[in-house]
């Protein structure tokens, strides 16, 4: 058997070349954790201003049920829980709807962001891009008397 070192694991972690500020570890996390509930809360505002106003979006039979949730307590002293959510389908179809826009935008802010203050696209070992002066093309090339040798 031959002797190979290509699978000897190194004990040392190779540093990063960047480093991330740590808010920004903290930020991503945020708003995980907010956009969905701002989604929520908006659709279930929408839902309620087009019904009151009647701004002409009408809600199919089926988003707009009531769910009623009754959860028994298994101990009498405990009274059960019991609550009902009007239009609970609509608030989470729009609420959807709202989640993939505000990720949307929070994606676009940061592209912006990082295409203003990110690094250089070209890194240590890039060579630095070539630039050529665009050939003249000649505007009279159907005049030209073409002449044959032989």
């Amino acid at each position: 058997m031959g002797h190979s070192r290509s699978f000897q694991v190194s004990s040392q972690e190779e540093a990063r070349p960047w480093k991330v500020h740590p808010i920004w570890r903290g930020f991503g996390c945020v708003m995980i954790l907010i956009i969905p509930i701002m989604s929520y809360a908006g659709a279930s505002l929408l839902i309620q201003m087009n019904t009151e106003q009647n701004w002409g979006f009408p809600i199919p039979y089926e988003f707009s049920r009531t769910v009623e949730v009754n959860i028994p307590s298994p101990v009498a002293e405990i009274p059960s829980l019991y609550w009902s959510v009007p239009n609970l389908y609509a608030n989470l179809m729009l609420g959807f709807l709202l989640m993939l826009i505000g990720f949307g935008l929070l994606m676009v802010f940061y592209a912006v962001i990082y295409s203003m203050m990110g690094p250089s696209r070209l890194g240590p070992l890039d060579a630095k891009p070539v630039r050529s002066t665009p050939k003249k093309k000649n505007k009279d090339w159907r005049n030209r008397d073409i002449t044959f040798r032989r």
